[in-house]
């Protein structure tokens, strides 16, 4: 399997379980900053994996999942993790965000991928849903977790995107933070019931928008709320930044 080569809607793994199905890379070429959470406004370096288990209608990255729309051969190519190691040490940039999609869907094959890149000094942050349980491997000093739980208002049926073992799991590892998108009052609600129910903290609370001037308004609508909360508030940086351009 040469590197790059486009590949089929499948997830089928190879002998070596040394490649990752990737939507796209960015950070170096052009560089970025991550948009979202804890590191906001930290320079870094994306590996958005393709594929997803769930299918949010309000989801901004359907080319990695939603083949009604979009072409998975065009959309997903194969990299190896060496390459994709030779990539991101390529660059003095620290933070390596893996995201998706949901990136736990190819867990195993992170797993060489994490500590070649903790190996190199890098620090690691998924970006997952929170429906997964995270592989020992995968939960080592270096790595973080922004998990981001779907609510029904996020366009997705709670049965499947509310996983009570993963997210347990998750809190146990000391390693999480709990991301979720919010649009009105009657969506902190819900998060407070969610974050009650499964003992998740800390909260924070992005607005939705994949705009400028909505990511504003919605930043105003709900900031007294999520302060009388004592939760923490993220911006959409990339979006205010770069109206939400994909690959930045």
């Amino acid at each position: 399997m040469t590197i790059g080569e486009r590949i089929d809607g499948g997830l089928a793994a190879d002998d070596s379980g040394l490649w990752l199905i990737v939507a796209e890379r960015f950070g170096i070429e052009v560089p970025t900053f991550q948009g979202e959470g804890p590191s906001c406004g930290h320079p870094a370096l994306f590996i958005r994996l393709s594929r997803c288990n769930l299918t949010c209608t309000k989801c901004d990255t359907k080319y990695t999942w939603d083949w009604a729309q979009f072409d998975p051969r065009r959309e997903s190519t194969k990299w190896t993790v060496a390459d994709l190691l030779a990539w991101t040490t390529s660059s003095p940039v620290e933070l390596v965000v893996i995201t998706g999609g949901e990136p736990l869907l190819q867990q195993q094959r992170l797993v060489p991928l994490v500590r070649g890149l903790l190996a190199a000094g890098k620090r690691v942050e998924f970006e997952t849903n929170g429906t997964i349980t995270p592989l020992p491997e995968l939960l080592v000093t270096g790595a973080r977790y922004n998990v981001s739980p779907k609510i029904a208002s996020f366009g997705v049926d709670e049965a499947k995107s509310l996983v009570p073992a993963a997210l347990e799991a998750l809190v146990a590892s000391g390693q999480a933070m709990f991301k979720f998108v919010a649009s009105t009052e009657a969506d902190l609600d819900r998060i407070a019931q969610v974050a009650d129910a499964h003992r998740l903290a800390p909260v924070w609370v992005m607005p939705e928008g994949t705009t400028a001037d909505a990511v504003i308004a919605t930043t105003r609508a709900l900031a007294d709320a999520v302060a009388a909360r004592n939760w923490h508030f993220t911006t959409r940086l990339h979006v205010l930044a770069f109206a939400d351009t994909r690959g930045r």
